[in-house]
């Protein structure tokens, strides 16, 4: 526990403080809510102390824990949607309809309404619903404000080629993940197309991946993750796919959790090779040499097939067990 010391009024005297959470109740818009603050507690004789910056952090504290608590957008998501756009502040107010100093308000700390926020979380989570407020308040802002945010709305429609329920499984891989190459994102979406087979006897998403000398590889999320290379994948406007994750159920969430939790332990490359040792890669890769490219669809039917067989052999349903058939995998894979 952090102690610091400060004046406290009740003893009249410097003395030591201790941080503690208390849980606090507030009257905000006519609603008494309560809420977890950072307190300073006199060690000495238990009151309340008012020390340097506790005033702020309480603000910052009620602030974030009330726009979680009413979903509303926070600061930062404002100035993440500016800079997606390369737009202003009163150009992007009179853009979602807004009054021209409104978003200003709103980055000086003034909390928006719901009907605001939604606004704005729908502009930061769809280029197209962007490009649609754009055009209708096309003529309220100037032309070059305009030709520079719509290059900005096309460049970031080309990322969205793939299904909502796709971008739902990237935004929550990320979010699950410190860092994330695409070789290794390729291999996750398999392996969670081939758990959800198994375990919820459905697809995870509807794309089709394809017999790559590397693995298994769905071509549009390649083309939108390829210039990060063997790099892990860090750019803000990937915070657009968070508002996808809303496509996932809680069965979806436990596969993906669950393949996260064994084969996101492991580097592209080796994922990579335990693909290799799979049938559905096996098959679809027959007649091809070693490095030759192919673009052949590695089948649904083969997929499901191959992960319904692991279920009565490792029970795949169970991290422990899962992690023994990588362990299997590896040490077919390094001749062990």
């Amino acid at each position: 526990m952090q102690r610091e010391t400060g004046f406290c009024v009740e003893c009249r005297d410097v003395t030591s403080y201790t941080l503690q959470k208390k849980l606090v109740k507030k009257m905000i818009r006519g609603e008494e809510l309560t809420f977890e603050i950072t307190c300073a507690i006199c060690d000495r004789c238990g009151e309340f102390m008012s020390v340097p910056g506790i005033i702020d952090l309480n603000v910052r504290e009620v602030d974030e824990q009330y726009r979680k608590l009413k979903d509303l957008v926070t600061i930062e998501d404002i100035y993440t949607l500016m800079k997606l756009y390369n737009i202003g502040k009163a150009p992007l107010s009179i853009v979602l309809g807004f009054g021209e100093i409104t978003i200003t308000r709103y980055l000086l700390g003034q909390v928006p309404s719901k009907e605001y926020s939604d606004v704005i979380r729908n502009a930061l989570f769809s280029p197209e619903y962007m490009e649609q407020k754009m055009l209708e308040n096309k003529d309220k802002i100037a032309m070059s404000a305009f030709k520079k945010s719509m290059t900005k709305v096309n460049e970031l429609k080309s990322i969205f080629t793939v299904s909502n329920k796709m971008i739902g499984v990237i935004s929550y891989i990320f979010e699950s993940m410190d860092e994330v190459t695409p070789l290794m994102l390729q291999k996750l979406l398999y392996y969670i197309q081939g758990f959800s087979f198994a375990l919820n006897d459905r697809e995870m998403f509807i794309e089709n991946c394809e017999a790559w000398v590397h693995g298994p590889v769905y071509k549009d999320v390649y083309n939108i993750f390829k210039h990060f290379r063997y790099n892990g994948i860090d750019d803000p406007k990937f915070v657009m796919f968070e508002g996808y994750k809303k496509y996932l159920d809680d069965k979806d969430k436990y596969i993906i959790d669950l393949v996260v939790n064994t084969f996101g332990q492991y580097g592209g490359k080796v994922l990579e090779k335990t693909t290799h040792k799979e049938s559905p890669w096996l098959l679809a890769r027959n007649g091809f040499g070693e490095n030759v490219p192919s673009n052949e669809i590695i089948s649904k039917e083969t997929i499901k097939e191959y992960f319904h067989e692991l279920i009565n052999e490792y029970d795949i349903s169970k991290e422990e067990n899962v992690n023994k058939y990588i362990l299997n995998l590896s040490n077919i894979i390094w001749g062990l």
